[in-house]
């Protein structure tokens, strides 16, 4: 386990069916979001020929930077600004906008105007801390940049991306704006305390063909095993479309099997307009070989831990804005065969947004297969939102970091939690913590309150792909676990929870108990020899256990500490934990957020809803080398949303209907 240097801890432990005449308005200040074409992308759908350019204007009222010292430091402070953080490098305020346009939008010029101001200043600005392994004495930051004149180099970034939007295909343009750049030579900031966001662009608007909503991919020998999930999903007004992996394989141009799948799901949102895509099978049995392809991204987070992990955020991030087309987004972007990769020598810019919901069922074998689909079945023919056991939302947590090194004594998994029970007002919570909770945790508690049945669960801890686990407060020698023998003692069937777990590996589902044949002894240390992990083995239970899971592939991520001056332990903090201000922390319970709040009640949308928020909230600076500046934020940003995988049906009706 390790120490993250950005941002204080690693967390061991997380279509539309379109109008047929759109009426487009366009008024300044006014984004449309309607789904449109774009010229690169042969599509069936209606083009409306007229297109117009407009400007944008966006007026930001910065503010004056607020200096605040120790006796050693200074931090630059701004009213709602976060902090850029990259491991040796002076930590800087940042602000976030993110602007949406129809589908077919080109963005012709993205611009800051500002006018700036320099002050001096008497302190050096605290720097970012670098990277230790789990359980060391935490060190004392200092610089690992040799800077010349002003940091950042420039006032702002921008990335223009292709996702969705409420269903609908929309382009993102988000900014990161750095207000206050600081030159350590001079001893002096410079700062901007207005500027303007100036946005051109030219209009166009498109409406795509709806003749499906869901696309199964699967099998050809699990066929008639899932007919009667289609005929349950068609009566619904799910149409719903099946396809075979073989068909698809044989039928499809791709370097590999997994970019022919993608491939078949991009033909099918060009020609049927499917929103939902749902990949109907893992490994097959202890094999090591798949019933539907998966893909590996290959960013090295450089924890020693892994270089490549799964991502199913692949099959979901179909475009990419590229030459004012969108175009398909292969995750190759420097053409060498390696997916999704991030390292010393090499790096592929990717989308990431969502451009359809996609979940995966991990199923082995036929009676797994038969067994889901029933439990999918009965719990949306259920009315469960209507009945008293699902408005109970169940969280369970304990103290997951030692934080005394930066001053503060939070117990990070119940913060979390408390968190998450906030966005899910009207629900019953309950809380299972080591301490000052409604019951004790031990895993026999667990069990007990689970089998009760509940509508939502959330753990946050550790994790491996055969175990979740915490601690009790500041006694991180001892570890409590709720393991697969007691996820296997459920007995709550019928009343079947969605469940986020934070961790790490909790959902690597390429685990195998012959995993010793290419890991060694590693693979028992690693939780790899299981027969199957942690959060899968929550919705295969055939007594119980969850209608779905979400959580981690690889090594999670969270903060510790209260900033945004924590390197500064007698300066005044911000009040809030950092450990749900960044990555796991803040994403695990906006899920939460976006269902109970934002209302997305169909599985696969608030699932997608929650990454493309985190993406905006987070955009990744894609001009970071590496091998300058590894362990930035801005790879475990991206580590975050490639990682998160829904085990469940993406078009699942949370609840029932």
């Amino acid at each position: 386990m390790f120490l993250h240097p950005i941002l204080k801890n690693i967390k061991i432990a997380f279509h539309y069916n379109f109008m047929k005449v759109l009426k487009l308005v366009v008024t300044l200040g006014i984004f449309l979001m309607l789904a449109t074409s774009q010229n690169g992308i042969k599509m069936n759908f209606s083009e409306m020929q007229e297109k117009k350019e407009i400007e944008k204007i966006v007026s930001i009222d910065i503010g004056e930077p607020v200096i605040v010292e120790n006796a050693e430091y200074a931090k630059i402070l701004i009213k709602n600004a976060s902090h850029y953080i990259i491991g040796g490098a002076p930590s800087l305020p940042v602000i976030t906008k993110t602007f949406v346009f129809p589908f077919g939008s080109k963005i012709k010029e993205v611009k800051l105007e500002m006018k700036s101001e320099k002050m001096k200043i008497d302190k050096e600005i605290a720097i970012s801390p670098i990277p230790v392994s789990y359980g060391m004495k935490y060190p004392k930051a200092k610089s690992m940049l040799s800077i010349h004149g002003f940091y950042p180099e420039k006032w702002y970034f921008y990335n223009i991306g292709v996702g969705l939007r409420d269903g609908k295909h929309v382009i993102f343009v988000t900014l990161k704006i750095f207000p206050c750049r600081y030159n350590p030579n001079e001893q002096e900031i410079e700062y901007i305390e207005n500027a303007r966001i100036k946005i051109r662009y030219e209009l166009s608007a498109t409406t795509f063909n709806n003749a499906y909503d869901l696309l199964i991919i699967a099998p050809a020998k699990w066929e008639q095993i899932l007919q009667p999930l289609v005929q349950h999903k068609e009566s619904h007004g799910i149409k719903t479309k099946l396809m075979s992996v073989e068909n698809i394989v044989s039928g499809y141009n791709g370097r590999d099997d997994a970019e022919k799948v993608k491939y078949a799901i991009k033909d099918e949102i060009e020609k049927d307009g499917i929103k939902y895509v749902l990949l109907f099978g893992g490994m097959k049995r202890q094999s090591m070989r798949w019933w539907i392809p998966v893909r590996y991204s290959h960013l090295d987070d450089n924890s020693s831990w892994e270089a490549s992990y799964l991502s199913d955020l692949y099959f979901a991030d179909v475009y990419k804005y590229e030459d004012d087309k969108i175009v398909f987004d292969d995750w190759d972007s420097n053409g060498n065969g390696i997916f999704a990769e991030w390292n010393k020598n090499n790096k592929d810019v990717l989308d990431l947004y969502p451009d359809v919901y996609v979940g995966r069922l991990a199923c082995r074998n036929a009676r797994e297969a038969k067994l889901i689909v029933e439990k999918i079945i009965e719990y949306e023919n259920s009315n469960a939102k209507n009945q008293e056991w699902f408005k109970k939302f169940v969280t369970i947590g304990g103290d997951s970091f030692p934080d005394k090194e930066v001053g503060t004594d939070y117990i990070e998994g119940q913060v979390e939690n408390e968190q998450a029970i906030k966005y899910m007002d009207g629900f019953n919570a309950v809380r299972i913590w080591v301490e000052n909770g409604d019951i004790e945790f031990t895993p026999e508690n667990a069990v007990d309150v689970l089998s009760q049945g509940e509508g939502f669960v959330y753990f946050s801890g550790h994790g491996n792909p055969a175990s979740w686990a915490t601690h009790p407060h500041n006694d991180f020698s001892t570890w409590i676990d709720f393991s697969l023998a007691d996820i296997k003692s459920l007995k709550n069937d019928g009343k079947l929870p969605v469940l986020v777990v934070g961790g790490c590996h909790n959902c690597q589902f390429n685990v195998s108990i012959f995993k010793f044949l290419e890991e060694g002894i590693w693979a028992y240390y690693l939780g790899d020899m299981t027969p199957e992990c942690w959060g899968w083995q929550f919705v295969r239970n055939p007594n119980g256990g969850a209608i779905a899971s979400i959580g981690n592939t690889g090594l999670g991520y969270g903060t510790i500490g209260d900033g945004p001056v924590d390197e500064i332990p007698d300066s005044v903090p911000d009040g809030i934990p950092d450990c749900i201000q960044y990555l796991d922390g803040w994403l695990e319970p906006h899920f939460f957020e976006v269902y109970n709040h934002y209302g997305k009640h169909v599985l696969g949308e608030t699932f997608g809803q929650a990454i493309t928020d985190y993406i905006n909230k987070f955009p990744i600076n894609w001009e970071m080398d590496w091998k300058d500046n590894p362990h930035t934020a801005d790879l475990v940003n991206l580590k975050t949303v490639e990682e998160w995988v829904l085990f469940g049906d993406p078009s699942l009706q949370i609840g029932g209907y």
